[in-house]
């Protein structure tokens, strides 16, 4: 009975959470605002490189350092915060993720006007979700109404 019980506690660790801290998400889209603007001002793309490695140890290990530095300087517990939805948050952190690296291979093979699309891209997605509307939550949103209507149109 015990190694069971025991299995089960390791089979719900390794659950993804139900919910992120809003601070934490907050930090996480300001890094990708600072890091574009930085690229931005200084010319400097390989700083993209910070924010896509935060997101791709994120969506691929579940620890974004960014989120996990930012958990230092938590002042209550986590489940006091107001939540973010994990899988939303996963699903906008895959946008991210992908903008930002289309966006550095851009600049790497010298497309400028690609980068400067992609950065612009990523940079007023995280702004305006900073904000208070989530582009990336609309998105999942519209997309999983279009496949309930296909699901029940058949």
């Amino acid at each position: 009975m015990c190694i069971f019980q025991s299995e089960r506690s390791d089979i719900k660790m390794r659950q993804p959470p139900v919910s992120i801290p809003r601070p934490l998400v907050r930090l996480n889209q300001w890094f990708i605002v600072l890091s574009v603007a930085t690229v931005w001002l200084t010319g400097f793309e390989w700083v993209l490189l910070l924010p896509l490695a935060a997101g791709v140890s994120g969506l691929l290990f579940r620890f974004n350092p960014v989120m996990q530095f930012g958990k230092l300087f938590l002042q209550k517990p986590p489940s006091s915060y107001v939540p973010e939805e994990w899988n939303q948050q996963q699903f906008n952190q895959k946008i991210a993720v992908a903008c930002l690296f289309f966006a550095y291979l851009s600049y790497i093979l010298h497309y400028t006007i690609a980068a400067y699309v992609f950065t612009i891209m990523v940079f007023f997605a995280a702004f305006i979700a900073i904000l208070g509307f989530c582009i990336g939550c609309f998105i999942r949103f519209q997309w999983q109404q279009y496949q309930y209507r296909r699901s029940s149109s058949h």
